[in-house]
């Protein structure tokens, strides 16, 4: 089997960048980045990568910069780790300034060459891990994919490396969540006659939404879903509301339940359950089970024939197909006065409830049944 690796920044990554001087040349200024112990050493004990240390500390060895400053904080860090089972395979530094523009300087790749072309690794299936934008540049050189430590990726769309970032966090939990139990991410197509669905959902988003159904009081609830749930969702609706709105609603719940369904996957380590939200003047419950059997019960009255362009009607059809095609119970309550606030609110609640039930504990990373099975 070829071997994959963990290429791991050093400052910003496994310890806090100093701030102005961004030199760690002290041992007061050593500082930890907050979780790596518990997360880099379940990697290391669980999965197979390869650690790799790769850093630029600039002039290491001149005057701006002496030796004699570096390594006392430096085998310090490594001491540490070391003590919590986290070990490097290899430490490549770079001592170059950026004027140099120095081959083995990051994001060039002249301190990588063995891992380039060479049949034992598996580059592909590799991260690189760090906090700056020349850390995934590195990544798009060696032909990996990048783990980013930061919370957004404005920066790296400005560079045009977006697509090589697979996971941007600032949280060590969310990284060794991601390279142990993957991505849940799915894609679902759904074409007939009536209507033309396509549905991507990242079920460990950050809640972005993209709805278009040509039904607009339908999008803002779509919307509700993936902000309240933190989910990334897009959804892209052509139906035939030249005919009425019962196919394009319809047929959305099915690709959207799909789409959740293959998201989950094995559902090991998952919370399984999950809520009541209130909303103005009503109170709204929606629990739900990934138990694999879908079920529906249905406690809410409408009296208004639409609100916006959607028919009250197609309420409980939504979540009847919705149930139907993610395979779960859905048991959903609201009582209340306004009717908007009332399909607002289960909107709400259902989002929460899937936050809740799509949780995952890679340290309790069991089925959540009895039987074995789900």
């Amino acid at each position: 089997m070829k071997k994959k690796v963990l290429f791991i920044d050093r400052d910003g990554t496994l310890v806090i960048e100093p701030p102005i001087d961004y030199q760690l040349d002290s041992l007061e200024k050593l500082e930890f980045y907050p979780k790596v112990f518990r997360n880099l050493g379940f990697i290391r004990s669980n999965l197979d990568y390869e650690f790799v240390m790769v850093t630029n500390q600039d002039g290491l060895g001149t005057t701006s910069f002496p030796e004699e400053t570096f390594w006392p904080a430096h085998n310090l860090m490594l001491k540490t780790l070391a003590g919590e089972g986290i070990t490097f395979d290899d430490t490549l530094i770079d001592r170059s300034f950026p004027a140099d523009n120095a081959p083995t300087r990051k994001p060039r790749t002249g301190m990588l060459t063995k891992y380039i072309d060479n049949p034992e690794y598996d580059l592909s299936g590799s991260f690189v891990l760090g906090d700056r934008p020349t850390d995934v540049e590195l990544a798009r050189n060696l032909g990996c994919r990048a783990i980013y430590l930061q919370d957004t990726v404005e920066l790296l769309e400005q560079q045009g490396l977006a697509d090589v970032c697979a996971l941007a966090t600032t949280d060590w939990d969310k990284i060794a969540e991601f390279l142990f139990a993957g991505e849940r991410k799915a894609e679902v197509r759904r074409t007939t006659k009536e209507t033309d669905i396509y549905v991507a959902l990242n079920l460990d988003g950050k809640g972005c939404c993209d709805i278009s159904t040509g039904l607009g009081f339908f999008d803002h609830m779509l919307e509700q879903i993936g902000k309240h749930s933190g989910m990334d969702l897009t959804i892209s609706v052509k139906g035939d509301l030249e005919v009425d709105e019962h196919h394009t609603i319809e047929d959305t719940a099915i690709a959207l339940g799909e789409c959740i369904y293959q998201a989950i996957g094995s559902k090991r380590g998952i919370e399984r359950y999950g809520y009541a939200l209130p909303m103005d003047d009503c109170l709204c419950q929606v629990c739900l089970d990934f138990g694999g059997r879908p079920w529906l019960v249905w406690d809410a009255e409408f009296t208004r024939e639409k609100i916006g362009e959607m028919p009250t009607e197609m309420f409980l059809h939504f979540f009847k197909s919705l149930s139907d095609a993610a395979k779960m119970n859905l048991n959903i309550k609201a009582e209340g006065q306004n009717e908007h606030h009332k399909i607002e609110g289960i909107f709400k609640a259902l989002a929460r409830a899937l936050k809740m039930a799509i949780k995952r504990d890679i340290y309790h990373f069991e089925l959540p049944s009895s039987k074995g099975v789900l």
